[in-house]
């Protein structure tokens, strides 16, 4: 269940990868992510299953210098918009986990990008910024693969959330456990 919040921000920090990707050398390239098209999922392992959900990007700007790497911006994505498939986990997970009546907003504002982005085919690349959840901020660097085509980027990544370490409740009882950390896949495309 902590799992959507942090499968946003790895949404987040690709988007921005995908601003980095933008085909113009030495100006500032500012992207837009296509949130209609844009993915953040999460899978949360436990002992009999593993549950499998998803969240949705409320709004994404970035800014990217090529000549500097550095990247600006924000990508937030909409805490409350999480689901895994089951309205009374979900219900818990809103409640007792996200918290996301007193903290709706995830979200990702990355400050530098490390590698470069190839203005046509495929680059990886490292996004480091704040991610910011549950009323904490955590600094992260997200391993990011870009393909450009055609002036336009897609960014994916894969990663880890220490939710519990983060200061999230861990949802296990007696009959149930689930793992502190939640995986997180993100597909971020540019309009």
């Amino acid at each position: 269940m902590r799992s959507k919040p942090l499968t946003f921000l790895f949404s987040i920090a690709l988007f921005h990868a995908l601003l980095m990707a933008a085909p113009t050398l030495g100006q500032e390239i500012a992207l837009d992510v296509d949130i209609g098209r844009s993915t953040v999922e999460f899978t949360l392992a436990d002992v009999l299953h593993t549950v499998h959900g998803h969240f949705k990007i409320r709004t994404g700007a970035i800014r990217f210098d090529p000549s500097t790497n550095k990247i600006s911006g924000d990508v937030v994505v909409d805490a409350a918009s999480g689901e895994s498939g089951s309205e009374g986990r979900d219900r818990r997970m809103h409640k007792n986990i996200l918290e996301s009546g007193r903290y709706p907003d995830i979200v990702f504002s990355p400050d530098r990008v490390d590698g470069t982005v190839a203005a046509q085919g495929a680059s990886d690349v490292r996004v480091h910024g704040l991610f910011r959840i549950h009323g904490a901020a955590h600094e992260i660097t997200l391993p990011v693969h870009v393909q450009m085509a055609d002036g336009k980027a897609t960014a994916t990544t894969h990663f880890t959330i220490p939710y519990v370490k983060w200061g999230m409740k861990n949802p296990s009882n007696l009959l149930l456990r689930v793992s502190d950390k939640v995986d997180i896949d993100i597909t971020a495309y540019t309009r």
